[in-house]
């Protein structure tokens, strides 16, 4: 059997009992900040994943032909203070950060465009409304201005603290539920007319909801970007992940690359070994930073049977030229007819493309349906989008590459970006980082507290982790 090698840590334990050694499953963001942070607790750590690097979905393009740092998602780098606070953390050299200016360029059918800039990146809102009627001005004002109390009101209770037990909610719910609209979908709290009505939707799909089934709370990610702005980030997030593995190697961490888990073994309540097709892996404690329902499934409890949230179809590319650093949004006529094509299980007819543009590469991007099944001709999709985009904005392509659902299947059950459909008020509240009768276990990543995206996942690593061997949460902002 594959062991990792024990040294000996008597102030780290698990309900009391020494932690030596611990195996973290998953070399993504949420893997490698736990990795992290249990070896700087002294404890020996072993990362397995299944793919040959790490990054997670960011490591999932070719790994030859020059495509191999190019990140396959995602592009978008928020929360800036929580990457400054890991590079503090972790006694890295503080992060070259850029803000998007605008955070995104927005353009309709009727060739409208929009370029909004984040609130506390410009320092007022005077070049955003310019671009707006005054009608249009007074509901992004007042949209804005709800998204950023919804945020301040929830970050507390549902990103900077633990995963929230029953007190946490019912004192969240008294105290600031209402200014959540529960009574409301957030399709219907965003009405604004045909330009911004979908362009306040589209942040739900930042968690993987349908913005047309998405609780009205989800309005609260809007503030992430409009109001704390976009970052750009040297390298991307694929750059962003080497770093970390590199200074998880530095300081002791051993990884498994190619081990696919097969499944994992537990005795009296706690995870003993985990059968893999590199052998089998004992330690002493565990995390799962996959997919939560690839984990239920390797304990034998089966995959969770929550509907899944959206997945995507991608095209990673490559231009005979620098187009600089940017993003776009291009919206189609209809916006909810790509929702319906995905509620229907159809790859989207016309869908709203994504686009992010980093000097010769780029990266677009279109929500999908979570089954793999459903793509058929990857490449002939592939060429479609290529045709679509060409028609809107023509770009010097000289090569692409695509990414399907069934690639982001390798990391995700039916290649959910982000676990479960958050649809629904109890929907959009992610699963705690526990799994009953357990005790040495934490699931940890964008399928659980406190959601989806790299900032997210960062935060549930490191602090899912910590919780493992009794640390208390650390914010990771200051």
């Amino acid at each position: 059997m594959k062991s990792s090698r024990s040294v000996t840590i008597n102030s780290t334990t698990v309900n009391s009992a020494p932690v030596n050694s611990a195996t973290v499953i998953g070399a993504g963001f949420a893997g490698l900040l736990s990795a992290l942070r249990l070896r700087q607790a002294g404890v020996r750590v072993t990362v397995l994943d299944h793919l040959t690097r790490a990054g997670g979905k960011a490591a999932l393009g070719p790994v030859q032909g020059g495509w191999d740092s190019f990140s396959s998602g995602p592009t978008v780098v928020t929360m800036p203070q929580v990457f400054r606070g890991v590079h503090r953390r972790l006694g890295l050299p503080e992060p070259v950060l850029s803000p998007a200016r605008p955070t995104t360029r927005y353009s309709y059918p009727d060739g409208r465009t929009f370029s909004p800039e984040a609130l506390d990146v410009a320092g007022s809102l005077d070049g955003t409304l310019s671009q707006l009627s005054a009608q249009e001005g007074h509901d992004y004002v007042r949209l804005l201005d709800h998204a950023r109390q919804m945020y301040e009101d929830a970050a507390p209770t549902f990103i900077f603290g633990p995963p929230p037990g029953r007190l946490e909610l019912a004192r969240y719910a008294l105290t600031r539920g209402l200014n959540a609209a529960p009574h409301l979908k957030l399709w219907q709290l965003v009405q604004s007319g045909p330009h911004l009505t979908p362009f306040w939707l589209r942040f739900a799909t930042y968690l993987g909801a349908d913005p047309y089934q998405a609780p009205a709370v989800l309005h609260n990610i809007a503030w992430v970007e409009l109001g704390q702005g976009v970052w750009h980030m040297p390298g991307g997030m694929g750059a962003f992940a080497a770093r970390l593995e590199a200074r998880a190697r530095e300081l002791g961490v051993q990884f498994e690359y190619g081990a696919r888990v097969e499944h994992l073994v537990s005795q009296n309540g706690k995870v003993v070994a985990a059968h893999t097709s590199r052998g089998v892996f004992t330690a002493d404690a565990w995390v799962s930073a996959a997919d939560r329902s690839l984990t239920s499934g390797w304990l034998g409890r089966g995959p969770e049977r929550q509907a899944r949230g959206v997945s995507g179809f991608a095209v990673q590319l490559r231009f005979s030229e620098d187009l600089g650093r940017a993003h776009h949004l291009l919206f189609p006529p209809e916006y909810a007819r790509e929702w319906r094509d995905i509620g229907a299980g159809r790859l989207p007819t016309d869908p709203a493309l994504y686009l992010h543009l980093d000097g010769e590469r780029g990266f677009l991007l279109v929500n999908a349906p979570p089954r793999p099944e459903a793509v058929g001709d990857a490449r002939e999709y592939a060429l479609f989008l290529l045709r679509q985009l060409a028609a809107r904005m023509p770009l010097p392509v000289v090569d692409w590459h695509a990414l399907s659902p069934l690639d982001y299947a390798r990391t995700a059950q039916g290649g959910a970006l982000y676990g479960r459909a958050p649809h629904g008020l109890m929907g959009s509240l992610r699963p705690d980082w526990r799994f009953a009768g357990l005790s040495n276990l934490v699931q940890v990543g964008g399928t659980v507290h406190p959601g989806g995206g790299v900032p997210l996942s960062m935060l549930s690593g490191w602090n899912g982790a910590g919780a493992l061997i009794g640390e208390g949460y650390d914010t990771l902002s200051d």
